[in-house]
């Protein structure tokens, strides 16, 4: 083994130990230039935003802005196309994502609202029209996979995703659709099932943190029948919550829902950005209120 001139240490030793200083020192000046509303803990590089609040998390807009592009059903294969709501800023890198499905007979415009909220908090979301408006939860389920492929694949914004942190959310049918992808892709981040509809009324396998909708007053997919074993035929080991609206329908998340954007925000950071900034929001356990019938689940469990 050769030796350096000017010392006993082995050269190769030597360089190595110089290397490791420098990417020490690297580091360190890179922490130095983060700053601003973005900036995230060195500890966890996926944390994206500053420090929440409730008042944070319940605004209609966080602190990123947004920008959105459309994407045509005759651009895409196996989805209906839709809008992809994105954060403008490139500074903080690359963001998780999430894509949403309508429910049965509905369009994009049904849950669009949800594309601006949750995008102006640090992700990018992609909010789908489905093949047809029949589709049944199964094919919703394969949409919405397809839709995320897409997206980390093809999309105008495919650099600005990080494609191992995707998580699904849809609606009705589109809630039990996104069960179906959970089950079929368990590589998924998060999962959130809005007044869902599904036959399956039981998810053993699933391995993705799923935190389950209902509403009190859903004739449509009564409680009893679908959210409510949904949630209780989850694996008691999984990251798992259900919260029941107090005072609303199965079409309540069809509109601006400060509850629902609260805890989908906090369901979404915990899991996709791996972010405990917000368990607090999810650990104690909402207690019943103006809004909340009902909550169960535990605590996010630590890695």
């Amino acid at each position: 083994m050769q030796l350096h001139p000017h010392s006993t240490e082995p050269a190769r030793r030597r360089t190595g130990r110089l290397a490791g200083a420098a990417v020490a020192l690297a580091a360190l000046l890179g922490l130095g230039t983060l700053g601003g509303p973005g900036a995230h803990a060195a500890d966890n590089p996926y944390e994206r935003g500053p420090a929440p609040t409730t008042s944070s998390i319940e605004a209609l807009r966080g602190p990123y802005a947004v920008s959105q592009t459309s994407v045509s059903s005759l651009s895409v294969t196996g989805f209906g196309g839709g809008t992809i709501y994105y954060p403008t800023s490139t500074s903080d890198g690359t963001f998780g994502a999430v894509a949403v499905s309508p429910g049965f007979t509905a369009y994009e415009s049904s849950i669009a609202w949800l594309g601006p909220r949750l995008a102006s908090q640090g992700f990018v979301v992609f909010t789908i029209d489905t093949n047809t408006t029949v589709d049944q939860p199964d094919s919703r389920g394969r949409q919405l996979l397809a839709a995320l492929d897409y997206l980390t694949q093809r999309s105008s914004v495919r650099g600005r995703v990080d494609a191992s942190r995707l998580g699904v959310m849809g609606h009705s049918m589109g809630g039990g659709g996104s069960l179906e992808a959970a089950k079929t892709r368990p590589s998924l981040q998060a999962a959130i099932p809005l007044t869902p509809w599904n036959l399956d009324q039981s998810w053993p396998e699933l391995t993705t943190p799923t935190l389950i909708f209902g509403a009190d007053g859903d004739t449509i997919a009564p409680v009893a029948t679908h959210a409510e074993p949904f949630y209780s035929g989850l694996s008691s080991s999984l990251d798992r919550a259900y919260l029941e609206l107090n005072g609303a329908t199965h079409f309540t998340p069809n509109t601006s829902n400060t509850t629902i954007a609260k805890y989908s925000i906090s369901w979404l950071k915990r899991f996709i950005d791996n972010d405990t900034r917000y368990e607090q929001f999810l650990c104690p356990l909402p207690r019943p209120s103006l809004t909340i019938e009902e909550y169960r689940g535990n605590c996010p469990h630590t890695s």
